[in-house]
């Protein structure tokens, strides 16, 4: 037996510290710009990418959380109406808790799922399921 946790206690040592820092998944920032009435969020697609979301799902969140219209133009989006980056940056953070971080684990490896009518969130890490949130 002492043996045994001999050579347990050598694994542990040998093993790699586990980093505890969150730099694996970063929120990218909004690069926005404000052209009259409007206000551009330019890297919107690369957002969207990173947090591996259908840009059209993520467009529709934002615009009711803002309360304003706009639209997807090529990689960016255009709100109707002056926002600052602040206000656009805390949605977008708002968005990854609801629909992107797993609330089981609080890992971002999650993906929607079908089943019959109902759309679930999926975590590929933990297995975890929980329910989704209509927008």
């Amino acid at each position: 037996m002492e043996d045994y946790e001999k050579m347990l206690e050598s694994a542990f040592e040998k093993m790699p510290k586990k980093n505890h820092e969150k730099d694996r998944f970063q929120i990218p920032d909004a690069i926005t710009e404000i052209q009259g009435n409007k206000t551009l969020v330019r890297n919107f697609g690369d957002i969207a990418s990173v947090l591996r979301r259908e840009p059209a799902h993520m467009a529709k969140f934002l615009f009711k959380e803002l309360a304003t219209p706009g639209n997807i133009q090529g990689s960016a989006l255009i709100f109707q109406r002056k926002l600052m980056k602040d206000q656009i940056q805390d949605k977008i953070v708002g968005y990854v808790k609801d629909f992107v971080l797993c609330k089981i684990c609080g890992e971002p490896d999650t993906k929607f799922v079908k089943e019959g009518r109902i759309t679930i969130i999926q975590c590929d890490a933990c297995g975890g399921r929980s329910p989704y949130k209509a927008v």
